[in-house]
């Protein structure tokens, strides 16, 4: 036993005696592994008898031999041909000649640092396409840039050519995901997971180390790549195809699922699920501004048409109805476009569709509430402002006011309800959720079209009445001549009256009239009225003023509302029409003073007037009133109230 442990004490001795030699060889064969081990296995004993002579030349010389050593293995660390075995090798070597762990894990993420900044370089080349090289720069130019770089000018633009977004994505999945996912499942497996024979607290501060280095550098490249996607999205917001953007999303979304499986701790999927949201988000808003410029272009579509002459002979195709139905049908149909667009973000096969996000705010107020709900808002203010703009410069025609307010009022049976019905059962809504109702929304449309239904009624009214006025205002009733014809104001009166009645046709029903009364009877009234006017003032009155006779039986009478709100009939409209302008003309008449032959002659032209606007009223009583009204008004300005013969004004009026 005890030659034994001579026996074994001398080989010890002279395995030190030959450790330099062997350390020498085996770096001499790369051999770096089995180095270490002779150097581990050694390192105690040399360091315990490091004060005896013997002892202190070999550790001296074993230490200078393992800087060497550690020289190399550094260097076949930094080498970027190194596999990741060799690379591992290492590490688990120069952890084991006591180099310090977080000089390596910095100097490991230095190095895989440099290819994902050169993937990220290559990413932000590509954020703004409009930056990208122009297919008109002259060779020359590219040749001259090139040189220093010692790159051929082809291969810088290959490198440069725009991508489509979806090419731009999955380029960054496949390199910068690619290699920071090879990075980090590296990186874990040289620091992290290493099994060692150490202490196991140093083992822990080792890994508490590294997962901190990690995490940290994982997270500053991350944000790089997320601004670069982020900017990319933003600069081809307007421009990309929807069904392009969605795959997009789709594969970043699902590589990134990926890294967030090798980091769970950092939450990188959270972050991409909110640059999807934005996407989705700022879509659905880019689709609103669409759908508002869609509804200007369709009204200035048809504000073209009807200004467009058209030749005489030709049928005339500016028909209100058929602009009508293509202008709701345009809206109705960009409307189900933009739907069908956005539902793409939730469909099944999607790895972003079942977030909490895509599954309940995307619908209900991104799309439903954003889109649907607030296109319709702005098509209800719009057309309200076009109300408010009536009478300047540019504003609207009275056809167009006419045309959205049939719009409306069809949209508010039944346009509107089938737009949300439709919202709904695309994107599943739940009733319970709160939303607008289809019914607050059709009360909308149909205030806003009561509303442009009177602003049309006022702008064509106050137009006729602008024509009656001027022709009151202008003419001399003293001194003019005895009447021989309708004044030709009055036939334009007519003429644009039976115009409108036309154009409303187009859009309302007729609506409900009053029985008329016969021809003869009516003839009668007409005659009679002013004649019994005439001997009202003419009939001795020594305590009572014409005047408060005539104010006294205006308190009996029926009052008149000239404004009052509009029906959607024709008869309707066209009676505040009527209104408007024969009360403008009383009104005018109660200014002037007349001559004989200007009582005679607007008895001619109340006359021509009574001969056919009744029959666009809804109550023909209503214009034998404002007539008569207009007639005892201008007997009571009458210097010389003398009547033209009733059998005269026929002849007259018939020849006019």
């Amino acid at each position: 036993m005890w030659m034994f442990n001579n026996s074994c004490f001398y080989l010890q001795l002279q395995f030190l005696f030959e450790l330099p030699a062997r350390l020498k060889k085996c770096i001499e064969m790369k051999a770096y592994g089995q180095a270490v081990r002779y150097y581990a296995k050694t390192r105690t004993v040399l360091n315990q008898y490091q004060h005896m002579p013997s002892f202190h030349g070999i550790q001296q010389d074993c230490s200078d031999i393992v800087t060497e050593l550690r020289s190399k293995l550094r260097e076949q660390f930094r080498d970027k041909e190194s596999t990741p075995k060799q690379l591992a090798e290492c590490v688990d070597l120069l952890l084991q000649l006591k180099e310090p762990a977080d000089e390596l894990c910095d100097e490991f993420l230095a190095r895989a640092q440099e290819k994902l900044d050169e993937d990220l370089s290559e990413m932000s080349d590509q954020v703004d396409p409009a930056k990208a090289i122009d297919v008109s720069t002259p060779i020359k130019e590219m040749v001259e840039s090139t040189d220093k770089k010692e790159e051929r000018p082809s291969e810088k633009y290959m490198r440069n050519m725009p991508m489509d977004i979806l090419e731009f994505i999955h380029k960054g999945c496949t390199n910068f995901l690619g290699n920071i996912c090879l990075v980090i499942a590296s990186y874990k497996e040289l620091f992290v997971n290493r099994q060692t024979h150490s202490d196991p607290q140093e083992q822990d501060q080792l890994k508490e180390v590294a997962h901190a280095k990690l995490a940290d550098f994982v997270k500053s490249r991350m944000e790089q790549y997320f601004s670069c996607v982020e900017q990319r999205i933003q600069a081809e917001k307007e421009s990309v195809e929807n069904s392009m953007l969605v795959r997009a999303l789709d594969r970043f979304h699902r590589r990134l699922q990926a890294v967030d499986d090798l980091l769970p701790k950092l939450n990188i999927i959270a972050r991409g699920t909110e640059i999807v949201a934005n996407a989705a988000r700022e879509r659905s808003l880019f689709y609103l501004e669409g759908l508002k410029n869609h509804f200007i272009e369709c009204t200035t579509d048809v504000r073209q048409k009807l200004c467009t002459p058209h030749l005489i002979g030709k049928q005339e195709t500016s028909n209100l109805m058929d602009m009508l139905s293509m202008m709701s049908s345009s809206i109705v149909e960009q409307m189900k476009i933009v739907l069908a667009n956005l539902q793409g973000f939730t469909s099944a096969d999607l790895t972003f569709a079942n977030t909490a996000y895509f599954q309940g705010t995307f619908c209900v107020h991104d799309v439903r509430e954003v889109v649907v709900v607030g296109f319709l808002e702005y098509l209800f203010k719009a057309s309200c402002d076009l109300c408010e703009r009536s009478g300047e410069k540019g504003s609207a025609p009275a056809a167009i006011i006419l045309l959205l307010s049939r719009l409306h009022m069809d949209f508010s049976n039944s346009t509107i309800n089938q737009i949300v019905t439709t919202a709904d059962k695309q994107f599943s809504l739940d009733p319970r959720c709160k939303v607008t109702p289809a019914a607050d929304l059709s009360t909308k449309a149909k205030k806003t079209a009561q509303k442009l239904l009177n602003q049309y009624v006022q702008i064509q009214g106050l137009q006729i009445s602008q024509m009656l006025r001027k022709s009151v205002e202008t003419r001399d009733w003293l001194n003019t001549i005895e009447p021989r014809n309708v004044r030709a104001v009055m036939k334009r009166v007519v003429e644009d009256v039976t115009a409108i009645d036309t154009q409303v046709g187009h859009l309302y029903e007729e609506g409900v009239r009053k029985a008329h009364s016969s021809d003869s009877s009516r003839r009668a009234f007409s005659l009679s009225s002013a004649r019994q006017q005439q001997q009202r003032m003419q009939r001795p009155s020594a305590n009572i003023d014409n005047s408060l006779m005539s104010n006294i039986q205006k308190l009996f009478s029926e009052r008149i509302e000239i404004f009052s709100a509009v029906e959607f009939s024709k008869v309707s409209v066209l009676t505040g029409i009527v209104k408007i302008s024969l009360k403008t003309l009383l009104e005018c008449v109660r200014l002037r003073t007349f001559g004989r032959y200007g009582l005679q002659q607007m008895q001619v032209d109340t006359h021509y007037l009574d001969m056919y606007l009744w029959r666009f009223v809804s109550d023909e009583n209503l214009v034998h009133f404002l007539l008569d009204e207009i007639i005892g008004s201008t007997i009571h300005r009458c210097l010389d109230p003398i009547l033209m013969e009733p059998s005269v004004i026929e002849v007259i009026c018939e020849r006019g």
